[in-house]
């Protein structure tokens, strides 16, 4: 085979590869949602098959089955504990009297359209009275309960779908630990054997560490919110912390997210009581919560997480994170650190020897 075909051959191969992924996403993401979730029970299954009784060893079965159990159980006391929590946000926002709002603030609704007039950000045929009081009531209509069940129903085929898929492929990936390195060396070629399974053994290292990490960061962030909104005596302060933990994934954007929602829900509590004279300061005090939380997760966790942990430098993150935003969105900026690290992996294995790729990979 000549040069000219084999670099051919090459570029259809890749090509064929980036349509595979593209037409089999959601499988795609199934598995790595399994991978993940098979990378963070490992440490678990491994102590279960070390218990010996007399002649007796725990089986590889036994040990995935009662690792997945135990991930069960976190997820439905997870569900336990917020479903509560949730309704009762629900009722919160379901007693808000629209009229009385619109009512108390009709003054200071008037005075700012006057300024956004002035400034040209809307004309004088807009009402904001009128715009306030459709988005009050929408927010109402949404937390509806009979609209969140009817929205949970037709999403529970495709859950229950996907949510099978990754309780399958994760116990078998459990069970086996060379199951899915196994299929990735199927793909190689012979002479690379070698260099993959060192990038595969790489890539589980730094990949635990990570997401160990992120979990982590996620509970100390989702901690300290709502141990200060209890201070400040918000409503419902587990509920805004838990939420804001999980918008803390998206890097940067996510804390943003968390606020509006935080400040959303603790001044729909206010306005729920009639404490429309306490708005101003409640959404002072959850914007102050946030922000200090904000500072403690810029300055502390994520250098430790996301340099740390990836043994990447804070700047190099930072703009993989901007590049990947600007192509995937949030799904990107989540899945920046993870994706970096094994194409670093990749890089020091293959394209060493290069200036860049040297100092890119230096720290692996």
């Amino acid at each position: 085979m000549s040069k000219r075909t084999r670099i051919i051959v090459a570029v259809a191969s890749v090509l064929l590869g980036l349509f595979m992924i593209w037409y089999f996403f959601d499988i795609i993401v199934f598995i790595v949602i399994s991978a993940v979730i098979s990378l963070m029970g490992q440490p678990l299954v491994d102590i279960l098959s070390r218990i010996r009784f007399g002649r007796f060893r725990m089986p590889s079965w036994l040990s995935a089955i009662i690792t997945m159990i135990v991930f069960i159980g976190l997820l439905a006391g997870f569900i336990s504990v917020f479903v509560p929590l949730i309704s009762r946000q629900v009722a919160i926002i379901s007693a808000i009297n629209v009229d009385e709002v619109v009512g108390y603030f009709a003054g200071t609704i008037q005075r700012l359209q006057g300024m956004l007039v002035n400034w040209d950000i809307v004309s004088p045929d807009q009402t904001l009275e009128a715009l306030v009081e459709q988005k009050v009531t929408e927010l109402i209509n949404f937390a509806g309960m009979s609209n969140i069940i009817s929205k949970l129903l037709n999403a529970s085929g495709t859950l229950f779908i996907g949510l099978f898929t990754v309780l399958f492929l994760s116990f078998f990936f459990l069970r086996d630990r060379h199951l899915l390195k196994g299929g990735i060396l199927l793909f190689a070629p012979d002479r690379f054997q070698v260099q993959v399974e060192h990038i595969l053994s790489k890539t589980k290292t730094l990949l635990s560490r990570y997401f160990l990490g992120l979990i982590s960061e996620m509970l100390i962030v989702a901690t300290l919110i709502t141990f200060g909104l209890t201070l400040f005596g918000i409503e419902n302060a587990l509920l805004i912390g838990s939420i804001a933990g999980l918008f803390n994934v998206i890097p940067y954007l996510g804390p943003i997210f968390g606020t509006i929602v935080g400040v959303v829900l603790g001044v729909s509590s206010a306005l729920s009581d009639g404490l429309y004279d306490q708005v101003l300061n409640t959404a002072l005090m959850v914007v102050g919560t946030f922000g200090i939380t904000k500072l403690i997760d810029d300055f502390i966790l994520q250098p430790v997480i996301y340099s740390r942990m990836v043994n990447a430098h804070p700047i190099e993150i930072f703009l993989v994170i901007l590049m990947a935003g600007s192509l995937a969105g949030s799904t990107g900026m989540i899945l920046a650190v993870p994706t970096y690290t094994v194409l670093r992996i990749v890089a020091k294995e293959f394209l060493s020897g290069f200036k860049l790729i040297d100092k890119l990979t230096e720290n692996i």
